[in-house]
């Protein structure tokens, strides 16, 4: 058998290791692409006005006559609405020593789970 010469075994070589890197560099591309694309996902599903328009709604109600009914009906609206699952619990303040009133918000529709404790002035 004829033995390739010098500058064949070279070209052959470069060949290998340039075809190697365009693998790896587009491993990686993918990669990132991948990444970029999941954490723009979780940014667009985190339901920031859904979590507003419920906490703006308990918190007014912390100290009306129809916060039993209100208290009744959100978790039913939430899952029907929004498919979420609401709990919260609301202390009124103790005069005359508490004059604040304090709720505790859950909010899980699935791929975000929310809470917050809400403090009066």
């Amino acid at each position: 058998m004829a033995r390739l010469n010098d500058d064949a075994q070279w070209i052959i070589l470069m060949g290998f290791l340039i075809s190697f890197s365009f693998f790896f560099l587009a491993l990686v591309i993918n990669q990132s692409t991948v990444v970029g694309q999941t954490t723009a996902e979780s940014v667009i599903e985190f339901p920031k006005n859904d979590i507003r328009d419920l906490t703006s709604v308990i918190t007014y109600n912390t100290n009306r006559a129809n916060s039993v009914y209100v208290s009744e009906d959100i978790p039913v609206i939430a899952m029907k609405r929004t498919h979420a699952v609401v709990k919260y619990s609301i202390k009124p303040p103790q005069p005359p020593a508490d004059t604040h009133a304090y709720a505790i918000i859950h909010y899980n529709n699935g791929v975000t789970e929310f809470y917050e404790n809400w403090t009066s002035l």
